[in-house]
């Protein structure tokens, strides 16, 4: 299986260097060091336009700055995060919401990554979406859960701890698990959608799993929970992390006892079974439209239509 997007696979993380203070001075005077910028969870995106891309505006890529003519921006960063190496060049993203629009605008354009994310290279969207991630657990934990004094960064942007020194409670980056599943019934799967969904969109039954749960309890109850089905066979598939905002999708498969189906919560707007060829005939148009192609419920989907 191809690596899914938004995964980082081999990339070293370099955990044993996030608290070497003195090699991290050095990287962030390294000129060779790699730089990545975000501003409000936005990412400094350039164009990459050939004669064969030229109209659809070139492929976006993700626009890394050399810490030579931009060393300048460590100063002025909220948060510095160290990503990793590679080679033997240090990556680092540089969160820059405290500044204002005017000052950002000389660096270029900064984009939203879910709305680029599927048309990126692989490995520059993993980064993207790791140093968004970090990104926002650091916004959302400037406070400290158990007493509420302010926190400060650690270990290079991958720990928080609370300034209150008879607290000092650290914190981790938190992600939340949530079981993704194709549902089938022989050889039909079941699509389903959502109000708050594009126009046409359906994919493949989600949700998050509950405290004192098991991923395969969490599919057989969600399937229930959403569409009244009861289902048996649940085989793991792969897994997706989802920085929008932070879900790592756990991918699984099941087989449903019948096809008698009942829109139970009213989370899902409806529902239908579908064969192989209906979905290989998917009009792709406001009736109907297959999830976006950097999603793991993509991947769910063509798998079984290749079966």
């Amino acid at each position: 299986m191809h690596t899914l997007y938004y995964a980082t696979g081999d990339f070293d993380r370099s955990a044993g260097r996030r608290e070497d203070q003195l090699w991290l001075r050095a990287r962030l005077q390294d000129p060779n060091s790699r730089l990545y910028p975000l501003w409000r969870l936005r990412h400094l995106i350039a164009h990459d336009v050939t004669q064969a891309n030229a109209e659809n505006g070139g492929i976006p890529r993700a626009m890394a700055l050399d810490m030579a003519r931009h060393g300048d921006l460590v100063s002025r960063a909220d948060t510095i995060i160290l990503l990793g190496v590679d080679g033997e060049v240090a990556h680092f993203a540089l969160d820059l919401s405290g500044l204002d629009e005017a000052s950002i605008a000389p660096l270029g354009e900064f984009q939203e990554l879910r709305s680029i994310g599927a048309l990126m290279p692989q490995r520059e969207g993993a980064l993207l979406a790791y140093a968004r991630g970090l990104s926002y657990w650091h916004q959302r934990h400037r406070y400290c859960g158990a007493c509420g004094a302010r926190t400060e960064v650690k270990a290079a942007g991958h720990q928080r701890q609370c300034t209150n020194h008879d607290c000092s409670t650290v914190q981790f980056p938190r992600t939340d698990p949530a079981v993704i599943m194709r549902v089938t019934c022989g050889n039909k799967i079941l699509m389903a959608r959502q109000t708050m969904w594009a126009p046409g969109m359906h994919s493949v039954l989600a949700g998050f799993v509950e405290p004192g749960e098991s991923l395969e309890d969490a599919v057989i109850r969600e399937v229930y929970e959403e569409v009244g089905l009861r289902v048996h066979n649940v085989r793991y598939f792969a897994s997706q992390p989802w920085p929008f905002p932070a879900s790592l999708m756990l991918g699984f498969t099941a087989e449903a006892e019948s096809e008698d189906f009942h829109l139970q919560d009213g989370e899902i707007e409806a529902a239908r079974w579908m064969t192989r060829l209906d979905l290989l005939n998917s009009p792709e148009n406001d009736d109907f439209r297959l999830p976006r192609a950097d999603s793991i419920s993509r991947r769910l989907i063509e798998d079984w239509v290749r079966l």
